[in-house]
């Protein structure tokens, strides 16, 4: 699988796959304070093993059409992510998030990587529904539920206990039908402005 330009600014979003184990790992340690703020995913990728397993388990969700992983990368190299942490392409749903390290920040990377993977998922997999979940005090993370033209369902009340901590948690959406005219509309357009590819095309 090849990357997909994310604008004229040479961004690109790629697969991750466990061979690439290491270079993910150096790149949470990069920002490991600044994404566990409200992920719990440097809590879980801690050294190369978990690392290597990380990726392999978003392999094992790839192949059984149940979850995928990208690579946000700049010039710079690898800087965050975008996924569909679930997927049920029976159901028609799909629950995406994301990850970003501090010195990638300000650029509109993320809502660009995820206008990929959600034009993908309802174009190319048939996915109706799109949520995105977020700590309620994640203000960068609803941003981004806006920006891609979500609609906010409600509040999750202390539903996520995370380092001891309890957080509201915002659940965001969108509908395939919700997507399609937003994107005829220009409201949610695509990287360049335009429709972009899918996360495997060239």
């Amino acid at each position: 699988m090849l990357a997909t330009s994310l604008g004229d600014d040479g961004a690109l979003l790629c697969p991750l796959e466990p061979w690439q184990a290491e270079e993910f790992l150096a790149h949470l340690d990069r920002g490991r304070e600044f994404i566990g703020r409200y992920v719990g995913l440097p809590d879980i990728v801690t050294d190369l093993e978990s690392s290597r397993s990380y990726l392999r388990s978003y392999a094992e969700k790839a192949a059984a059409d149940t979850g995928r992983i990208y690579g946000i990368r700049t010039e710079e190299g690898l800087v965050g992510g975008v996924l569909f942490r679930t997927m049920d392409v029976a159901q028609g749903t799909a629950e995406a998030g994301c990850w970003l390290e501090p010195s990638a920040v300000g650029r509109g990377l993320v809502t660009r990587a995820a206008r990929v993977i959600i034009d993908w998922a309802v174009e190319e997999r048939g996915i109706h529904r799109v949520e995105w979940v977020a700590a309620a005090a994640n203000r960068a993370s609803i941003a981004v539920a806006r920006r891609l033209g979500m609609t906010r369902e409600g509040v999750l009340r202390e539903s996520y206990l995370y380092r001891g901590e309890r957080y509201d948690m915002e659940v965001w959406s969108v509908l395939a039908p919700e997507w399609r005219a937003a994107r005829r509309s220009g409201a949610v357009p695509g990287p360049s402005g335009g429709v972009p590819e899918g996360p495997g095309a060239a």
